[in-house]
């Protein structure tokens, strides 16, 4: 499938920078994409059971409220990714934006579960387009150096505060309103930044070259069955049989997506974005610091509204030390970079994570918030802080910006994959955990989700020792 492209000279070219001010309004728009998404990762948990009594979903049937955003979400990451590189960023995040919140308008109104779940899937397509197209705006919006880290450091900060908000403002709006306002919110946001998108940020030029169908088929049919096969085992454990034919579909698709990327002359996914040691380190490191932290704030929420027996709103203000302290962190980050390096900072952070998710090992029924929670909270908070936006400085530096897109798409897929894989590990370790375990339902619940905090300490940990084995702390090779 050719792709209308802008002339040639053009091709390589990052989009013509404009004065700090506009710079900064331009960042503003980006981030308020993302942020977003990110809400939306959150503001629909709070509300399940509210949709499940509204519209009469079996408990088994609940979980694809989540599981059909995630599916779809990302499934289509990758796809997401090349399509801003051959059609325009811009275009490509106003069309998702646009998306999103016509598939938040038909889940609001959704009368059945099958009109929710379609509605959400659509979702997932719209975050799909978005997530990537905002990353690779940044890159080739901002110079690389201080400008860009100080825009990464901002953009950092909303996934885990797009998160804290979701966790808020779901409680709010289903406790003062409905659960359909947990969607519907997303409407107005979403008209206003498809009116302020094509006044505030230049459009990238569209890169010459043919659609990679065949490894966009396989692409995202491997990466959505991943998701599946982990999703089944999150619920039914390893010896589910969709589960394990997901996984092997899973491998017989990816390894025939390695094969056609390898041979495809402009493929979606073009293989010699690892040949950098950098930022293939940095690829695995966003890979496996999701899969250990992640499930660790699911976690996190069942303790506080089933043993702590706090209010949907209440867990959700729990995690607020966590965001501000992380928040503080990524603006300081540029700073911290300019002085010390990419390496000393990202190291500090993952050991601070690993420490932090650790000491959840050790919690107990009896733990209070403040005893048990307030501490690794903080530290979780500092150690994302000082831990992704130099991952993601890492990724993307010198990333031709004709495959900022490519490259975008293929970093949020891995962290989306590892925070899903995580989950499914930490959930099996739970459930293992808890089958016998004796005591109180507190002291149940308390006693499985240390031992998954445990498992996700050791993955932390594994991440850690990739980033300490594997990174230069240096530059990509210009090109590579």
């Amino acid at each position: 499938m050719s792709i209308p492209s802008a002339p040639s000279a053009a091709t390589d070219a990052p989009t013509t920078p404009s004065p700090p001010a506009r710079l900064g309004t331009t960042l503003l728009v980006i981030v308020t994409a993302y942020l977003m998404v990110g809400v939306d990762s959150t503001v629909v948990n709070v509300a399940l059971p509210d949709i499940q009594r509204g519209l009469h979903f079996s408990r088994t049937g609940l979980s694809w409220v989540l599981n059909a955003y995630t599916l779809a979400f990302g499934g289509l990451l990758l796809l997401g990714g090349r399509a801003g590189d051959l059609l325009g960023r811009r275009r490509t995040l106003t069309a998702g934006v646009l998306l999103f919140a016509l598939s938040s308008l038909l889940g609001g109104l959704a009368t059945d579960g099958t009109w929710l779940l379609a509605a959400r899937a659509l979702q997932g397509l719209g975050g799909a387009l978005i997530a990537p197209s905002t990353l690779a705006l940044i890159t080739t919006s901002f110079p690389e150096g201080p400008p860009r880290h100080r825009a990464l450091s901002v953009y950092s900060s909303m996934a885990g505060i797009g998160g804290s908000v979701g966790l808020v403002l779901g409680g709010m709006l289903t406790s003062w309103a409905s659960w359909r306002w947990a969607l519907l919110i997303n409407v107005p946001l979403g008209i206003a930044l498809a009116l302020a998108l094509p006044r505030f940020v230049a459009e990238t030029p569209r890169h010459a070259g043919r659609f990679d169908l065949a490894g966009a088929l396989t692409g995202t049919a491997g990466t959505t069955s991943l998701v599946y096969a982990f999703i089944r085992v999150s619920g039914s454990g390893w010896s589910d049989t969709r589960a394990q034919l997901g996984l092997g579909a899973a491998a017989a698709l990816l390894a025939a997506f390695v094969l056609v990327e390898a041979r495809a002359g402009q493929p979606v996914l073009p293989l010699r974005l690892f040949a950098d040691r950098d930022r293939a380190g940095g690829y695995l490191s966003i890979l496996l610091l999701p899969a250990g932290m992640f499930g660790a704030f699911y976690f996190l929420t069942l303790i506080c509204q089933q043993v702590l027996r706090y209010s949907p709103l209440r867990a959700g203000f729990a995690f607020l030390p966590m965001t501000l302290v992380m928040f503080t962190t990524v603006r300081l980050v540029p700073r911290l970079l300019a002085r010390f390096g990419t390496k000393p900072v990202l190291l500090t952070g993952m050991s601070l994570v690993a420490v932090g998710t650790g000491l959840l090992w050790r919690l107990r029924a009896g733990d209070g918030y403040t005893a048990g929670l307030l501490g690794p909270l903080l530290l979780l908070g500092l150690g994302v802080g000082l831990s992704f936006m130099p991952l993601n400085a890492t990724i993307l530096a010198a990333v031709a910006p004709r495959e900022a897109g490519a490259a975008s798409g293929l970093l949020q897929s891995l962290q989306w994959l590892g925070g899903t894989v995580g989950l499914s590990v930490l959930v099996t370790v739970y459930g293992t955990a808890t089958r016998h375990a004796a005591g109180s339902p507190d002291a149940v619940l308390t006693h499985g989700a240390a031992d998954a905090f445990g498992v996700g300490a050791l993955i932390a940990l594994a991440a850690l020792l990739v980033a300490g084995t594997v990174l230069t702390g240096g530059k990509p090779r210009p090109g590579a």
